[in-house]
């Protein structure tokens, strides 16, 4: 039983993968990219409702010039792939929020981006803002969080194939499957979290390269990040990101290529 219900389950995922743009990696996708999109519109829209959204001034206009360049390029790579299709249901938004406490930023699917005014210290000038916009967009391109929720389908799934494999077995037995199922599924998403970091620091060099920015700029933001971090950081394999060495140690191995797609504006 165990091993037709592995079978079926291996021809589902087998049968719903797609490819990363760059990379080349193929990722499990089981959500469709259109239902996606529309939740995270309706989110966007909840978060701008509910923040300071800052609609003037150069930080905000810096915010939509850096994102309107990066969407640029990212059209263009496409295009030049023949994909154009990859980001039907894309309407681009860049908007700055005002709140100094987070240093962050991020984008949703179908190209909903939101930057902190707390990450500007940080980034300093408009390459620096880049890196983190390249960085974030390229999360959305690359459909990491539709990768993300059929990981966790997928989980769901794993779990079922145990408890059925079980059935019949000492309590003792169920519960020690349990436990070592639970543990490796755990760490394994936290590594496809990490892998997920990587390859969008390695696609937003190249989109940040294509868009006139200097990718070099990667390593002093990185740098610039690390140093402010002055809390202990989890160990590596029990994070959902890279060490800030180990991303820098990355960037410099990727700076050649994206290096090819740079241009100075």
């Amino acid at each position: 039983m165990l091993k037709k219900f592995i079978t079926v389950a291996s021809l589902c995922v087998l049968s719903a993968c797609s490819t990363v743009p760059i990379t080349g990696r193929r990722q499990l996708s089981l959500v469709p990219e259109s239902e996606i999109i529309n939740l995270a519109q309706q989110q966007y829209r909840q978060v701008l409702d509910t923040s300071k959204v800052v609609n003037s001034g150069a930080q905000a206009a810096m915010v939509k010039r850096v994102g309107q360049r990066i969407q640029q390029a990212v059209e263009q790579y496409f295009r030049q792939q023949n994909q154009s299709e990859q980001l039907a249901g894309y309407q681009w938004e860049f908007n700055l929020i005002q709140d100094d406490s987070q240093q962050n930023a991020w984008c949703m699917p179908g190209g909903k981006v939101v930057v902190y005014t707390g990450i500007l210290p940080i980034t300093q000038d408009e390459n620096g803002l880049a890196v983190v916009m390249g960085h974030e967009i390229a999360h959305a391109v690359a459909r990491h969080g539709s990768e993300r929720m059929s990981q966790q389908q997928a989980q769901q799934v794993g779990g079922s194939l145990v408890s059925a494999a079980l059935t019949g077995r000492s309590p003792a037995a169920q519960q020690l499957a349990a436990q070592a199922f639970g543990l490796s599924t755990s760490l394994g998403i936290l590594r496809y979290g990490r892998n997920q970091e990587s390859e969008a620091d390695h696609l937003g060099l190249i989109f940040m390269a294509m868009a006139g920015y200097n990718p070099q700029g990667a390593i002093t933001f990185w740098q610039r990040m690390d140093a402010r971090e002055n809390q202990a950081a989890p160990p590596e394999f029990l994070s959902t990101h890279p060490s800030n060495g180990t991303r820098i140690a990355a960037i410099q191995r990727e700076l050649p290529e994206a290096q090819k797609y740079y241009t100075a504006r």
